[in-house]
């Protein structure tokens, strides 16, 4: 697959971005100032159990002049439905801190979600994306265990939930990447990556039925191993729940046998997302994303390859099961409004529409598309770090429909 014309578009992208920086960080000091004003007039779950409890309600400002850095500490403990998981219950713990108290500071945080499901899937997840420093540095780490017996659908775009395949395995990860600011919001960093798959196999295939994973090939145990160069634009101030800016990442992934990885197999990944505050003086936000990941060179192990829902935060076709859509290339966009429906922030809501498309196997062709549509309920957790629970419900082709839940933002 030829990407000169991918490479083209990304550095005009990045030209594109240095060249507004100086106008959006006005815009986003702006908005700053805007959330520091509204926020005695916002509510959050804890000013909640207050009022029943008839506690009174000690004002505290997310103020980048505010004393105190956090941490903001959001656990939830909920239960579920999911296409992949089944009935689940999960521990959902969101962990946000300044680093420093100056203007212009961006909020880092810890994600960290553990979830057992009906169909006996152990979910073990932590995320991080800390800024060093006073954003001179950022630390962006990926660790999740899975004990994980699922299905598996084939390859490509073109594939029916009868070709659905029960399979088993368990996953081992631990990505790290550290970057470094080389320009205003600019950065540039290297990282390493560790994919471990074991007691990878089909349950109740009979020998007769040649599935997609058996052709494609695959042993009982995979490991990808290798080292990242990550390419980085980011100026919202708030990760967890971005109101206006626009974020950038490219990852090329290089896994190497020196390094112990199964196979040499190169990816690249482009994770783009721009927000606008629409109409512009409201607190309601119309946000893109545009996520692609491609395979460069060599064969990614089955469960390594580019798959839908298997983002680094699971949230892409939110409408499908996670791995619904299988290949060796992946394109994906997604468009969602987000709006209040309560003046004090508590209550909010979202309508969504995404299309994704994957290469079918073996011409490695984009031959179709699969589009998807859906509306959530947003319940802000905590308005000092701007946390929300999500609750969405999404509907796709071929009648797939199901929920999705996250604490923070899709995107």
């Amino acid at each position: 697959m030829c990407l000169k014309p991918e490479f083209l578009l990304i550095i005009a992208f990045y030209f594109f971005l240095y060249c507004t920086n100086s106008m959006l960080s006005q815009s986003r000091l702006s908005d700053s100032v805007r959330h520091i004003d509204n926020q005695k007039k916002q509510m959050d779950i804890g000013d909640c159990i207050k009022w029943v409890t008839k506690r009174k309600t000690k004002i505290q400002i997310d103020s980048l002049r505010n004393k105190s850095s956090g941490p903001f500490y959001t656990p939830i403990l909920y239960p579920g439905y999911t296409l992949v998981t089944g009935y689940l219950i999960g521990m959902a713990n969101n962990i946000s801190f300044y680093t420093h108290q100056e203007k212009g500071a961006k909020i880092s945080n810890i994600l960290i979600e553990n979830i057992y499901t009906e169909y006996k899937q152990y979910i073990n997840i932590v995320r991080s994306n800390i800024w060093l420093h006073h954003e001179k540095f950022n630390l962006q780490g990926d660790w999740r265990y899975y004990q994980f017996p699922t299905n598996t659908f084939g390859l490509g775009s073109k594939t029916s939930f009868s070709d659905y395949d029960p399979v088993d395995y368990s996953h081992l990860r631990i990505n790290e990447v550290l970057m470094e600011k080389v320009a205003n919001n600019l950065s540039i960093g290297t990282g390493l990556n560790f994919d471990y798959h074991w007691n990878i196999r089909e349950i109740n295939n009979p020998t007769s039925i040649s599935t997609d994973m058996l052709k494609y090939g695959f042993n009982k145990t995979s490991l990808s191993s290798g080292i990242t160069l990550n390419f980085q634009f980011d100026n919202r101030l708030n990760s967890n729940n971005p109101s206006n800016g626009t974020y950038s990442n490219i990852q090329i992934r290089n896994n190497l046998k020196i390094l112990g990885s199964n196979t040499n197999w190169q990816s690249l990944t482009v994770d783009l997302r721009h927000y606008i505050q629409f109409p512009k003086k409201s607190q309601n936000v119309l946000a893109f994303w545009s996520y692609n990941w491609f395979t460069l060179s060599g064969a990614p192990p089955y469960f390594d390859l580019p798959s839908t829902g298997w983002d680094t935060y699971n949230n892409t076709t939110r409408e499908y099961v996670e791995g619904r859509f299988r290949g060796l290339n992946l394109m994906y966009a997604e468009v969602e409004y987000r709006f209040r429906l309560t003046k004090n922030g508590l209550l909010g809501g979202v309508i969504f529409s995404n299309i994704s498309s994957l290469t079918e196997w073996p011409n490695n062709k984009f031959e179709k598309a699969n589009p998807g549509t859906g509306f959530g309920l947003r319940i802000k957790m905590n308005k000092k770090s701007n946390t929300n629970f999500c609750i969405d419900y999404g509907f796709g082709a071929g009648g797939s429909k199901g929920f999705s839940f996250n604490l923070n933002e899709v995107f």
